[in-house]
């Protein structure tokens, strides 16, 4: 008779077991986690928030809907209400200029969580449901800068280049500190292996014109930059550089398929940590930060793999031996010997943390020898220009 019980208990409790975990396969089933991206699947900015939103949901069950090529004006906010209305019980949007219109959307849904990327007003509007995220981007860059100086290197053992014609080209987007940030950060990482090499940037005053961007990387060219990198989102500039044959850095992704012999190495922010921590909470109820900062060791920042058909020899190896030092803390991106500004080494500077209409300076970010990008809040607001990097144009 006690067999016979025990068999029926264990019985039920495998049926119990079944039934919750059926129940939370449904109700992940029946979650809704809605997408808002700026672009579609022809930026590189915005597929990589693409596959990482997939790639998300997939991990975690969930039904995504996604809504591509979404102004960053009221159409935002109106996409954010028709996916409340359909049932998203999260939302997330992925360009800066989406924050204002999602804010308003929190503000009116109350019973959503609604997440942005890039943003910087999280931590000073204190909704329990607005929500910003970054990553410590900046790391990303400063190794892809090294691959870029190895290849200076490279090019100036070889007899092509002397040491004074170590100059790189940028093409950037706009005069913020997202981008000053990620140029600085690119020409720190090339500068600690080539101490000869420059920088100019030319921006288009755009997040996605591939004709400007194009242009911009042959401006570039022509003004003797032997070796091109980018914050934009297009192919404009990787394209350029394939056939002027300038070794390329991208962003975003790997361009090495359509630059097979420029491409060296892509850095890039991977979303879907974030997300799927994001879409968990608002399924379980549990708190969001309110400004989450990605790392490394979050496995949100990356880079490609080397294309070493382009890449100098040494050049995995050497990105491995500086990312454990930025991972251990002895390797700072933004060390303070390391660059000047007019001239003077800083011990500190005020940054536009808790940004206001004004963009008024705040807070001190210069502490033990470094710049501390992105720990005071996740949006960058590294807005310094360095010496050594010279500006060809404005586009605020």
């Amino acid at each position: 008779m006690k067999k016979i019980l025990a068999v029926l208990l264990a019985a039920v409790l495998v049926l119990a077991l079944a039934a919750c975990g059926g129940n939370t396969n449904n109700e992940a089933k029946d979650f809704k986690a809605g997408f808002i991206f700026l672009h579609d699947e022809n930026s590189t900015y915005d597929l990589n928030f693409i596959n990482a939103a997939k790639q998300a949901c997939e991990n975690l069950g969930v039904t995504a809907v996604l809504k591509t090529n979404i102004d960053e004006s009221n159409d935002c906010y109106e996409a954010a209400a028709d996916m409340v209305d359909s049932g998203c019980g999260f939302v997330f949007a992925d360009s800066f200029g989406h924050e204002s219109f999602m804010i308003q959307a929190a503000k009116e849904f109350p019973d959503v969580q609604f997440c942005h990327a890039t943003g910087t007003r999280a931590h000073t509007e204190n909704l329990a449901n607005y929500h910003n995220a970054f990553a410590s981007i900046y790391e990303g860059r400063y190794l892809a800068g090294v691959a870029a100086g190895l290849k200076l290197n490279q090019m100036i053992e070889e007899g092509k280049i002397t040491a004074e014609e170590a100059k790189i080209g940028y093409v950037g987007a706009w005069t913020y500190a997202e981008v000053i940030s990620g140029y600085t950060s690119f020409y720190l990482g090339a500068k600690s292996i080539c101490p000869s090499a420059t920088m100019e940037v030319q921006f288009t005053g755009s997040w996605y014109d591939e004709t400007a961007e194009k242009e911009a990387a042959t401006l570039l060219i022509n003004d003797k930059c032997v070796l091109i990198s980018q914050h934009a989102d297009s192919m404009g500039a990787p394209t350029a550089c394939e056939t002027a044959g300038v070794p390329n850095v991208s962003y975003n992704g790997s361009t090495q398929a359509a630059c097979p012999n420029t491409f060296i190495v892509s850095s890039r922010i991977d979303w879907t940590p974030y997300i799927e921590y994001a879409i968990k909470a608002a399924m379980e109820g549990t708190a969001i930060d309110a400004d989450w900062t990605g790392t490394i060791a979050t496995g949100s920042v990356v880079l490609t793999d080397v294309n070493e058909t382009a890449a100098a020899p040494g050049t995995v190896e050497k990105i491995e031996e500086v990312k454990a030092g930025l991972e251990d803390g002895s390797i700072h991106v933004f060390d303070t010997a390391n660059f000047t500004v007019n001239g003077e080494t800083l011990d500190k500077y005020e940054a536009d943390v808790d940004t206001d209409e004004a963009y008024t300076p705040d807070t001190n970010v210069i502490a033990d020898g470094y710049f501390h990008e992105s720990e005071y809040r996740s949006a960058p607001y590294f807005d310094l220009r360095i010496d050594g990097i010279t500006l060809l144009n404005e586009k605020y």
